[in-house]
Formats: C-alpha cells, sequence, structure tokens
C-alpha cells in the first residue's frame, strides 16, 4: 500500500497544501479539486478543526488522496490515522514519528535538509523525504547538488516551502523529486473568500504545468 501512494503522489506531481478550519470549505475543496484533475491534498493540522476536516473528507470521498501534514509526535501522527488520512507529512522527524507511522501502516514523508538528515531517514526505512523549507535552503539548485552523493540510497525528495508556478519545474525536472508540495493552489484567503473558481482555476493550470513532463516520463 506504501508504495502505490507514492505511485499516486508521484502521479500527481503537485501537492496542494492547505490550511483549513472550516469542515464545509474542506469537502468543497476536495470536491473542486477532484473536478479539476488533482484529487489530492496535505491538510495540515494548524487548525482546530484539521482532523475534523480530514475525517469528513475521507468519509465523504474515501477515494481522495488525503493527507495529514505538520505531524509533531506519535499523537499526532495516531490522531490523522484514526481520522481516516492515507499519508502522512512532517516537518522534521524523531524516532516516535517514525514508530508511529510504522504502526499505523500509512507512509510517512518526514521533513530532512541535510545529507545527514537524509541519511538518517533513509537509514530509519523511509525512501521519501520532505526538503522543507526548500526555498530557505538553496532551492532546487541544493536538491542538485545533493542527489549525485546520495543517489545509491534511492531516496526521493518533496520540496515544499517556497514553491510557486514560476519555480515549480525547477524542482520537478530533478529524476529524485517525486512531487512538490505548494500552498498557492488553495491559499488560506482563497479559501476564507470562497473563491473555488480561482482555486480550479489553479489546480487546471498546475495540471497543465506538469502535463509535457508527465509524457515524458510515460513515452521514455
Amino acid at each position: 500500500m506504501t508504495q502505490e501512494i507514492f505511485a499516486a503522489l508521484a502521479r500527481m506531481r503537485i501537492i496542494p497544501v492547505v490550511e483549513i478550519d472550516d469542515i464545509a470549505t474542506g469537502v468543497k475543496l476536495a470536491r473542486t479539486l477532484t473536478a479539476a484533475g488533482l484529487p489530492v491534498m496535505e491538510v495540515t493540522l494548524r487548525t482546530p478543526n484539521a482532523l475534523a476536516v480530514i475525517r469528513e473528507i475521507s468519509s465523504e470521498m474515501p477515494d481522495f488522496l488525503l493527507g495529514a501534514g505538520t505531524l509533531l509526535s506519535a499523537r499526532d501522527v495516531d490522531a490523522a490515522a484514526s481520522a481516516g488520512a492515507h499519508f502522512l507529512v512532517s516537518p522534521g522527524r524523531t524516532d516516535s514519528l517514525t514508530r508511529a507511522a510504522t504502526t499505523s501502516g500509512l507512509p510517512l514523508v518526514p521533513g530532512a535538509i541535510t545529507a545527514s538528515e537524509v541519511m538518517a531517514a533513509v537509514d530509519a526505512g523511509h525512501s521519501h523525504v520532505k526538503f522543507f523549507p526548500a526555498a530557505q535552503f538553496g532551492g532546487a539548485a541544493a536538491i542538485a547538488a545533493m542527489v549525485p552523493p546520495l543517489r545509491a540510497s534511492g531516496v526521493m525528495f518533496m520540496p515544499t516551502g517556497g514553491i510557486r508556478p514560476e519555480n515549480a519545474m525547477d524542482y520537478l525536472s530533478l529524476d529524485a523529486v517525486f512531487a512538490v508540495g505548494g500552498t498557492w493552489i488553495a491559499s488560506k484567503d482563497l479559501l476564507a473568500a470562497q473563491r473555488f473558481e480561482v482555486i480550479s482555476e489553479r489546480a487546471l493550470a498546475a495540471i497543465t504545468l506538469t502535463s509535457p513532463l508527465t509524457e515524458t516520463i510515460e513515452g521514455s
């Protein structure tokens, strides 16, 4: 199941990262993204109702690829798994997070910035890591420099933080980047204003942005 989830995320290429506190808004967002052809998002646990949002989306739309982000403790992992998340994301990694994720059976994408942090994550059994915050730590150039010495590990990266339409392909063109996370598709201000038509447009634009790359990969 873990590899199936990672394969699905790699097909999506761009993962909307969202901060939602209203359950109805969360469900409407999931429906909007699905209609646009991007049925995936990471709901960060930064609001009081984030878990309730995950629970409702999971119940209403079980096939929607739903992640829980900003996981800081084993308790967060357990709560996200119970709410129905399909994958887990953390800004960092601890042994307790790794153990909790293993127990849950859900794939965890832990945060790692330095070569030592990436190696520690791989040593703990993780094949995919979150490079966060990407823009502040060298962006695509930093990942490109890190990949050659780490290539034998097989580790794959999901950069998040400062990703925009203008630079997303800088990351996605790297063969060790399986997806990027970004807040621009469904930003807090768009959600607060209920601008779902703009969110749909941005999701469609993200798909268009990555389609030439996807066609190249599938045809190679």
